[in-house]
């Protein structure tokens, strides 16, 4: 079942210059460490469970998922949730007409050397960043996402996570089928869009056309 957000990803050139830019406007940021696939990243934990993820490239790596957005000047890329069946939900993703890979192992070393290790499914290209990435851990959560939630500018969480997408039924479709119900139809005055409106534990998500 998917649980909640488990971060949103931020793509950004230089970590170090984002950390002290985030760091100004209020957030507490942890160093992550490094994955072996030529990304570092450091955390900005939310109360809510869910964190924010800064990633950079220490080593170019054009076939990463993420290097093109780097190479467009990076921002905000995707999603990933938490799940407590990685294989069932990646399953049921894909059942819904989802192209989503199986489970792959990934690793983090944290600046203390400590290894984290976890679990991760990840849609392809044509359907990233409108359906998810799913995270299931083998080591324990809290030790991959610091338990530091005191932020300055006083963010508790994620508010809504808003995604613009070509078609509406497909997309309610995906995560009608994981959730087990059709969504609420939603009008965003604010944006000039209507779309649909899902919640995943404390955290809300409107797909809009």
């Amino acid at each position: 079942m998917l649980l909640a957000i488990d971060h949103i990803v931020i793509v950004v050139r230089d970590l170090e210059a984002a950390i002290k830019s985030y760091q100004q406007l209020g957030f507490t940021v942890v160093p992550g460490g490094r994955h072996p696939v030529g990304t570092h990243n450091a955390l900005i934990s939310l109360a809510d469970g869910a964190y924010l993820e800064l990633i950079a490239f220490y080593e170019a790596h054009p076939k990463h998922r993420w290097w093109a957005t780097l190479r467009q000047g990076g921002g905000l890329v995707d999603f990933c949730m938490q799940t407590d069946d990685l294989r069932g939900d990646t399953a049921a993703l894909r059942g819904a007409g989802v192209d989503i890979d199986d489970p792959q192992p990934l690793t983090r070393i944290r600046p203390d050397g400590y290894q984290l290790k976890w679990l991760l499914s990840i849609p392809r290209e044509r359907h990233r960043g409108v359906a998810p990435f799913l995270i299931q851990d083998e080591t324990p959560r809290p030790e991959r996402v610091p338990q530091r939630f005191d932020h300055k500018n006083g963010a508790t969480g994620i508010g809504t996570v808003t995604v613009a997408v070509e078609d509406l039924a497909t997309v309610q479709r995906w995560y009608g089928t994981v959730l087990g119900y059709d969504g609420v139809s939603i009008k965003r005055h604010d944006l000039q869009a209507e779309g649909i409106r899902f919640q995943i534990g404390p955290h809300v998500f409107d797909f809009v056309k």
